[in-house]
């Protein structure tokens, strides 16, 4: 058993719902073997487990490990190149770079480069696509079984409107992923996402037959993309003319449900919006990526309010960092222009137990309680001498965090623990 000193910060409730009341901060955590046990006043602790090594990190911030909700770990090597609008960059980047993980060596060298890059910048799970080749999705969960991460991942189906090399069918999309479902689903701390990329990249046909593979698999969570972009929709409409709006293009495929991830979601109908909320499907907000290519102002505030589960999420490589820390400021920024301040301990869920919420596993990580699984970061609260200078003049624990959400980085990160194995340490 380990004993963990420092300023513990953990949720007993949402934030947005409860107040920031629902974030508390207390002195130690007792972890033993791969789960938390305890939380508490050191002293008390300390009382209760007197044979367990005790590791002191002083004001160091101690928190659940960062769950990003949305990413393509196969843009790794494009992120930050000159952005345009969605399609031209899809074209322009993407696709041209996911053409490279039919080869096997490259798509485990990317998987083990994104992992190396997320743990440092204190990711301990993550929600990604792969791209339309299994070898793809063979690298990323061989990668992260062998770290003992907790990761939720893909293969990315497309038949139109994406380049040879990069289609595949309907039928292949649902043999493919049924059979990397079969192999990886529940293996170690693995999960398959079925993943259809987007509407205009799916006929109709691909995703009737993903649909369908969902019904049959309804332990699995289904993941796509929804209203990022103004042309986006409009593209949407042209295709699908029939459907009464770019939701009811998923819906009418049985690709709405509980389990159900759309990645950003800026310019929803009302109908969407209630149907949605109605059947307790879950947004994930990419504040970088949106603000990176212009696609608008994400309405934390209001779909909030409305009772929406809502994921954060960096959504590399379109986002422009690796960081949840950097992702974090940008949605207080996005809030902002939407006259909605995000408070720090809103961001902090967010980034830690809504994000687990969003991916149905806020009762296994993202917040630091006993039972849970103990993925944990360690944060310098003064890693830089800007930040250092601010949190210097602090009152409280939210005016030492908040110069680190806004200003930190990896440098931040002072150690992470993965299942209760310490992975990443800095001096």
């Amino acid at each position: 058993m380990q004993l963990l000193l420092g300023q513990v910060l953990h949720f007993t409730g949402d934030p947005f719902i409860q107040g920031i009341e629902a974030a508390r901060l207390d002195e130690a955590v007792l972890i033993d073997g791969a789960r938390i046990i305890d939380v508490g006043p050191a002293a008390t602790l300390r009382a209760r487990h007197p044979a367990a090594e005790v590791i002191d990190h002083g004001t160091a911030l101690i928190s659940a490990g960062f769950v990003d909700a949305h990413v393509h770990y196969p843009q790794t090597a494009i992120i930050a190149s000159w952005g345009k609008r969605l399609i031209d960059w899809l074209n322009s980047y993407t696709f041209p770079e996911e053409l490279r993980f039919s080869e096997q060596s490259y798509a485990e060298k990317i998987a083990d480069r994104y992992l190396d890059l997320t743990l440092s910048n204190g990711t301990t799970s993550f929600c990604s696509y792969c791209t339309v080749h299994p070898e793809s999705v063979d690298a990323i969960f061989a990668a992260a079984s062998r770290r003992g991460s907790r990761i939720w991942a893909g293969k990315t189906c497309m038949d139109r409107n994406a380049p040879d090399g990069l289609r595949d069918t309907a039928q292949s999309a649902h043999d493919d992923s049924a059979r990397l479902l079969s192999r990886w689903h529940g293996k170690d701390r693995l999960s398959y996402v079925i993943t259809p990329r987007f509407t205009p990249t799916s006929t109709e046909e691909q995703l009737e037959a993903l649909g369908s593979l969902w019904a049959a698999h309804s332990d699995c969570l289904m993941q796509t993309h929804l209203s990022e972009q103004t042309d986006e929709i409009a593209w949407v409409k042209a295709l699908c003319p029939t459907a009464r709006d770019y939701l009811d293009t998923y819906e009418r495929h049985g690709l709405l449900g509980k389990g159900a991830l759309y990645g950003h979601a800026i310019w929803l109908e009302d109908r969407e919006k209630a149907r949605i909320r109605e059947v307790d499907a879950s947004l994930i907000h990419c504040p970088t990526s949106n603000a990176f290519i212009g696609s608008g102002l994400f309405a934390m505030g209001a779909l909030k309010s409305d009772g929406h589960r809502i994921g954060l999420a960096t959504d590399t490589g379109g986002g422009s960092s690796f960081s949840m820390l950097r992702t974090m400021a940008s949605a207080y920024e996005i809030g902002q222009l939407g006259h909605r301040a995000l408070h720090p301990a809103e961001l902090w869920w967010l980034a830690t137990q809504g994000s687990a919420q969003a991916l149905h596993a806020d009762h296994l990580i993202g917040n630091i309680a006993p039972g849970m699984e103990a993925d944990l970061i360690v944060l310098d609260l003064a890693s830089t001498p800007a930040i250092a200078q601010a949190t210097g003049r602090a009152e409280d624990i939210w005016q030492a965090l908040f110069p680190t959400i806004m200003m930190g980085d990896e440098r931040a990160i002072r150690e992470v623990w993965l299942a209760g194995v310490r992975v990443h340490s800095r001096p």
